[in-house]
């Protein structure tokens, strides 16, 4: 069984076990999180969003980290001019404990 949620504008396919990292959540280590997924897949049967309405994704907070840095360069030629800077987007880690009805 899989399921497919979404956080920070980004969709994950997840199933029991899993570790993932998501956007930033604000939430301390070792706290539960559910998540209300967009679609659920066991064996043969599917269910949409809709359909999937008493099905939950339930998870734990392994920590926050960030991503590899990001390099953005700028240049105007024939100018001299260019400028490098970096970002670094912040990830929660967390691992998905159970896929079933609330």
């Amino acid at each position: 069984m899989y399921a497919i949620i979404e956080s920070g504008g980004k969709q994950h396919r997840v199933t029991a076990g899993d570790r993932v990292k998501l956007e930033r959540l604000g939430v301390e280590e070792g706290a539960e999180v559910s998540f209300k997924p967009l679609l659920v897949v066991d064996g043969e049967s599917v269910w949409t969003a809709a359909e999937a309405g008493s099905y939950r994704v339930s998870g734990k907070v392994l920590g926050e980290g960030k991503f590899r840095k990001v390099l953005v360069f700028h240049k105007k030629r024939r100018k001299q001019y260019k400028k490098i800077y970096g970002h670094r987007q912040p990830f929660t880690q967390v691992e998905i404990l159970a896929i079933g009805k609330d």
